[in-house]
């Protein structure tokens, strides 16, 4: 046996400590690469987002805080406490993808009766057809047809709370039949349901200087409830709930001439996406903790969907309303960008002829829906007719863009009630 002196059980020691950390430099770590995932807000059933009737086409996609209409039940339906009409019928045609094809639509029927001096319902029903897609297996055999649709049925009661001020819920059905019978036998359309709930304001006609004005007020919680699952086993979707809120003023200038100024904010209540990352082993060669592309080696993949900045999207949908107000991975300002707004203006005479404008604007990294729009509408006896126009205004190019929509609507013992 050679005797070891002291010092030479020192440098032992040292030359052990290194391989140690030698060791443990280069053992297989993990590191996390961002995905560069877009972080537009998406949710099942979209069409119920889309401005079915011409009135509120034409100013801009809005329709909370403007002045009861017989479609008001798409937006507001506590409006219709307000309505001078006894009762109503409205039916409009909204063609989609014209540039492309013939046979996609949105068409809506609605009806309300005002009950009494404080209360009103309304039920409506949205169709949005996706035309027809011909199945061929080859060139020597007949086509086979199918036509995948999706619609919404709804109720709604509205109760005047006070002179100035109503309130009403709505129930709504929810059927999305996008499945192709002769792909999958089993196929089921897809189907769930939402709620409403919304308020209106309407002040009294007051004198000013020059004219006479009155205020207006409206919000709406619309879409609440269960997602929507299109496949057994797959990804549930939430539906487009949202939060409208708006204000706008009449300017009365004589008893022919008005012209009624609105604007209008829409938020998502759903979750925004998160910022992903891929999880990867990497061998750590200098020991720094942080993986370096020019000397670090990258292993397997351990996890692709690694929450990186963000919230977990995949909560009910109660918890999604309220996490979508503060899990946007940019923060307080991202939040400010989900706002959509819009402004319109609407010139009446006489009550049988009316010209809107409107703008409609969301963020360029949210969706980027911005367009003009404008629109005309005229009253002959009980019968109402009202068009719109649509100019977009961004760089992805508006679906509705350049399309002609179309509404009709009868009102029945107009005068009725008097509210001014």
């Amino acid at each position: 046996m050679i005797p070891i002196k002291k010092n030479q059980k020192l440098t032992s020691l040292c030359v052990l400590f290194l391989v140690a950390l030698f060791s443990i430099d280069t053992v297989a770590q993990t590191t996390v690469i961002p995905n560069q995932d877009s972080r537009v807000i998406t949710t099942g059933v979209p069409f119920i987002l889309i401005a079915s009737d011409a009135r509120a086409a034409g100013m801009g996609d809005m329709g909370v805080a403007t002045s009861v209409d017989t479609y008001s039940q798409q937006w507001n339906p506590s409006k219709y406490a307000f309505s001078e009409a006894k009762s109503g019928i409205g039916i409009s045609y909204t063609p989609y993808l014209s540039k492309l094809v013939n046979d996609i639509f949105l068409g809506n029927i609605t009806y309300f009766n005002r009950i009494n001096e404080r209360s009103a319902f309304a039920v409506s029903l949205k169709y949005f057809s996706l035309g027809e897609i011909e199945l061929r297996e080859d060139e020597f055999v007949d086509p086979i047809i199918e036509k995948p649709n999706e619609l919404t049925f709804d109720a709604s009661y509205s109760l005047r709370l006070s002179d100035q001020f109503s309130m009403a819920v709505a129930l709504r059905y929810l059927r999305s039949d996008l499945k192709i019978q002769a792909v999958d036998v089993n196929a089921k359309a897809a189907s769930s349901f939402g709620v409403d709930i919304s308020g209106y304001y309407q002040s009294e006609e007051e004198a000013y200087n020059d004219f006479n004005g009155r205020w207006r007020g409206g919000f709406a919680i619309q879409n609440l409830g269960p997602k929507i699952k299109y496949d057994e086993g797959g990804t549930e979707n939430f539906l487009p709930t949202n939060l409208r809120l708006g204000g706008g003023f009449d300017f009365i200038f004589d008893q022919y001439n008005r012209v009624n100024v609105t604007a209008e904010i829409t938020k998502l209540l759903v979750p925004t996406p998160p910022v992903y990352g891929t999880e990867f082993n990497y061998t750590d060669t200098n020991g720094n903790g942080v993986y370096d592309a020019d000397t670090d080696t990258l292993g397997a993949i351990e996890n692709s969907n690694v929450i990186i900045e963000g919230q977990d999207p995949n909560v009910g949908f109660m918890s999604g309303v309220f996490q979508s107000f503060n899990d946007a991975p940019g923060g307080f300002s991202e939040e400010l960008d989900e706002f959509t707004w819009a402004l319109g203006a609407e010139y009446v005479y006489q009550d049988s002829f009316a010209l809107r404008l409107g703008y409609f604007n969301e963020n360029e990294l949210k969706g980027a829906r911005k367009f003009f729009a404008m629109g005309a509408g005229f009253k002959y006896s009980a019968i109402d007719i009202d068009l719109s126009y649509l100019f977009s205004a961004s760089k992805v190019q508006s679906p509705l863009e350049n399309t002609l929509r179309f509404s009709l609507s009868f009102n029945f013992g107009d005068g009725e009630y008097s509210e001014y």
